[in-house]
């Protein structure tokens, strides 16, 4: 590793586009399968993620998904989660969860949710990293599920159900492919009622139209990819003027949805040159053999970008962020006091 590399592992840095359940360690799927009587086509951990296309990663995130049965195992999840992003310099993390085929199983939302507090508390007592939800709607389920999501969610929250207070968002994700999002607005209509943010994955596979279609009739207030945001200038303009983020996941958009051949190629360098507020996040992190900090220090290697060009990255995830403005001008400080590369 060199100094460059060094100084980015150790850098403050926000993670805005991570899914839980895409943090599990391959070590831990076998062992809750063991313990849960769930099937893997392999006992070898490091033979479990392999896949060659985004329908592929996402049979193996459904597999990862099963394994977990019970609120020990979410907790368990949760944990491991924010301890190991942690060791990378992530200071804060909002990371996604996705229960609709928990629920479809006959888990309930209030247990999985519990879970999740109850492991996300117990790493952030040991690390001081802190870490708040997003609820993501399975397009897979349809837009009628996510509704019924949403408004389950909302109902727990008022009646102060543990752990809900730390869900501050909700999102959707899955195929986008053959799916008109926008049909999932009264799931975001339930949730603005509610004061609950509004983040939604949309461009890893679908057009600048479809972006822009979602921007207008969900009423997002952050995008999660928006790979294709360039090839509008209308959009573009539009997510300028009113600052509107963009969680982009470089290396997961090279090697889980295949949107480019090499992480030279991406469109990142054009879209923070266009004025746009791209972040960088990890997605699924254990699934693509990942974390933060090597995830800054590719993106540094792959566009010729130096410390200070990183540094203004990570105070762009810190902008992004849904945290209040005392915890976000706390987080600037530390990422301005940061140490650069030894000279």
């Amino acid at each position: 590793m060199d100094g460059l590399a060094r100084a980015l592992e150790a850098l403050p840095k926000v993670d805005l586009h991570c899914h839980v359940e895409g943090t599990m360690r391959p070590t831990t799927v076998v062992e809750l399968a063991r313990k849960n009587g769930v099937p893997l086509p392999t006992a070898e951990p490091a033979d479990l993620y392999t896949y060659s296309s985004l329908d592929e990663f996402l049979a193996v995130f459904w597999l990862v998904q099963s394994t977990l049965v019970d609120r020990d195992d979410w907790a368990r999840l949760a944990y491991e989660a924010v301890t190991d992003s942690a060791r990378h310099g992530v200071v804060h993390q909002e990371c996604f969860f996705t229960p609709a085929r928990h629920l479809a199983g006959g888990q309930r939302l209030a247990a999985i949710v519990a879970g999740l507090d109850e492991g996300l508390a117990a790493a952030e007592a040991e690390t001081g990293t802190t870490c708040r939800l997003i609820a993501d709607m399975d397009r897979a389920f349809g837009p009628e599920a996510g509704r019924q999501l949403v408004e389950e969610l909302v109902g727990l929250r008022s009646a102060r159900s543990p752990g809900t207070d730390r869900v501050i968002g909700v999102g959707m994700d899955s195929t986008e492919l053959g799916v008109d999002s926008t049909t999932y607005a009264p799931a975001y209509d339930v949730a603005r009622a509610a004061g609950l943010r509004l983040t939604g994955h949309q461009g890893e596979n679908s057009t600048a139209q479809q972006v822009a279609a979602c921007l207008d009739a969900l009423g997002l207030e952050r995008l999660d990819h928006g790979v294709p945001v360039l090839d509008s200038a209308v959009l573009t303009a539009q997510m300028v003027d009113e600052r509107i983020p963009i969680t982009v996941c470089p290396t997961s958009n090279v090697v889980i949805a295949h949107c480019f051949d090499r992480l030279e190629d991406h469109v990142l360098p054009r879209m923070r040159a266009a004025g746009l507020l791209a972040t960088v996040n990890t997605d699924d992190p254990a699934l693509s053999d990942l974390d933060l900090g090597r995830e800054y220090a590719a993106v540094a290697e792959a566009f010729g970008w130096g410390w200070n060009q990183m540094v203004e990255v990570a105070l762009d995830g810190i902008e992004a962020s849904w945290l209040d403005e005392s915890e976000k001008a706390d987080l600037r400080a530390r990422v301005v006091m940061a140490e650069g590369p030894r000279v």
